[in-house]
């Protein structure tokens, strides 16, 4: 059991250091994630973002997902491509029912990221980081959204899933760090000591601190290689 979503990310951060990554992105699934990505980011001292998902249900069970829209420039639009045959939806019909959900996609964008495009992952390593997984809806959208933006690899990296849901990830991604297991997986909550629901306020937020902090790190740095030599 994990302290709080802070203490998770310190976690993960460390066992991440040890991979030794290629010029590493953090992403964020918000919300849970985003404390979660702000602790990894720090680790690594890697820039960090968000990728946002917002579902397209199936006509009269919304719950049911037909597609994932993606966050991007362009956003990208991933079909689950049996409920869509399923329901016998033809293009038009995805059309119309993407088209509904793109609104609150933006309003998304717009109130975390603002007019800041995503960050570039081409060529880079992209972790994705959550507060943990259930079934892996979410993330496997979110993978398969990233390879079409030309990563070197991509990793996912969470503090809490169950096996079988771990074993599909391994499917469709490069390296997955996960610091537990559980073979009786229960509510994600129940793996938290403290475990609030996050607001907007607080996503834009830890998003400003992290960008603050990457700053001052790069201008130390700076400072460090500009030093005169003493002979």
């Amino acid at each position: 059991m994990f302290r709080d979503r802070q203490e998770a990310g310190r976690k993960l951060g460390i066992e991440l250091e040890k991979l030794r990554l290629h010029q590493p992105v953090v992403l964020a699934l918000p919300r849970g994630g985003v404390p979660v990505a702000a602790e990894v980011a720090k680790a690594l001292k890697a820039p960090l973002d968000l990728i946002i998902v917002r579902k397209v249900g199936a006509p009269g069970n919304p719950e049911l997902a037909v597609a994932a829209i993606v966050d991007g420039d362009p956003p990208d639009v991933v079909l689950n491509r049996e409920i869509v045959e399923a329901y016998s939806l033809d293009d038009d019909a995805l059309r119309v029912l993407i088209a509904k959900e793109r609104p609150e996609l933006e309003r998304r964008r717009l109130a975390y990221r603002g007019k800041h495009p995503p960050l570039s992952i081409a060529g880079k390593t992209a972790i994705i980081v959550d507060d943990g997984v259930a079934t892996g809806t979410t993330m496997k959208v979110a993978i398969r959204a990233l390879k079409r933006r030309s990563p070197r690899d991509i990793v996912v990296a969470i503090p809490v899933a169950p096996p079988d849901t771990l074993a599909e990830l391994a499917q469709e991604t490069d390296w997955i760090v996960c610091l537990s297991q559980p073979a009786h997986f229960h509510a994600l909550g129940h793996h938290y000591l403290s475990f609030p629901q996050l607001t907007d306020g607080e996503v834009t937020d830890a998003l400003k601190d992290a960008a603050h902090e990457r700053a001052a790190d790069q201008r130390a740095v700076r400072r460090e290689t500009t030093k005169p030599r003493v002979a």
